[in-house]
């Protein structure tokens, strides 16, 4: 009877134990409203939100390069605004010394503010990041994209020290984005018009010399071609990336959001069945203590 009695005592104990287990870790599944909390909860479930988890991660990545990608091409869409201010400007100065009308005086009074917007250029054109990277120098981002040689001759002082290589960024499956941007076409039409402002400093030019409107035609040539047409195009195509990116976000966050609530129809607890089963557990448990409480209770007298 001794025996049978202590048997049946730890019987109760595990039994006990087990139940308060199953209650403990329900009600820490409530509290995080989570079902699957670990791998042998469900094995398959566990997989499938491992990879949800990390498809999620990724396209985090992404929506990250994609910010800081946007950031870098406002700035270069700033600067190569500015540039092409500069140039429409000193486009419009030199066709105002090539109309045939000018005298040798205005041509030399015109030289000094198209020198100045052809160092402001210059200096736009080598504009650095917040980490101090050259932004128009392709990959050679530590050196300057126009060089410039006052001891050579006008019309070859400016060359293009960077090269023409991309910055790729990963902004999805599969999905690269440039990152930057070249200014390699604006040395011909830095050239020319450091030639036009030469010709137009001399006190002795003749603005009716084929030569010297050769010169100036040139320039103005140049300044459309490789400067107006060049950079406007590339603000058009920064705008398109823009726009790219744009809805390369959105994508990723409507993906996100999918993938958050299949993780909760694969992983995420129902309340209102956990209620029940808690309560399930806690009456079992209940009940079990009380007879395991009168078990202790009674002795051989009690049913003699």
């Amino acid at each position: 009877m001794r025996f049978a009695t202590q048997h049946f005592g730890n019987t109760m104990l595990a039994m006990l134990r087990e139940s308060s287990s199953k209650a403990e870790d329900l009600t820490s599944k409530m509290s995080t409203g989570r079902r699957v909390q670990r791998a042998s909860d469900d094995p398959i479930a566990s997989v499938r939100l491992l990879l949800l988890e990390s498809d999620t991660s990724m396209l985090t990545r992404y929506q990250t390069n994609i910010d800081t990608l946007s950031v870098r091409l406002q700035k270069n869409e700033t600067h190569l605004d500015g540039m092409l201010d500069t140039v429409m400007s000193a486009h419009e100065s030199l066709l105002a010394a090539a109309d045939g009308s000018r005298s040798a005086a205005d041509l030399n009074a015109l030289a000094g503010p198209l020198l100045t917007r052809l160092d402001n250029l210059k200096q736009a054109a080598n504009a650095k990041d917040g980490d101090g990277d050259y932004l128009f120098s392709g990959t050679q981002t530590d050196t300057a994209p126009i060089a410039y040689d006052p001891a050579a001759l006008a019309g070859s002082r400016y060359s293009y020290a960077g090269n023409g290589e991309l910055q790729q960024v990963v902004i999805g499956h599969g999905v690269m984005q440039t990152a930057n941007v070249t200014v390699e076409h604006l040395v011909d039409a830095m050239n020319k018009l450091d030639m036009a402002v030469a010709a137009m400093k001399d006190l002795e030019v003749d603005p009716s010399d084929p030569a010297v409107r050769g010169i100036l035609t040139a320039a103005l040539d140049s300044l459309k071609t490789n400067g107006i047409n060049a950079l406007s195009a590339k603000l058009s195509d920064l705008g398109g990336t823009q726009n790219t990116l744009s809805l390369m976000k959105e994508n990723h966050s409507a993906q996100v959001v999918a993938n958050e609530q299949a993780s909760d129809l694969v992983g995420g607890l129902d309340f209102a069945e956990a209620m029940v089963q808690l309560n399930n557990y806690m009456t079992a448990t209940k009940g079990s203590y009380a007879i395991y409480a009168r078990m202790n209770e009674l002795s051989l007298f009690d049913v003699i």
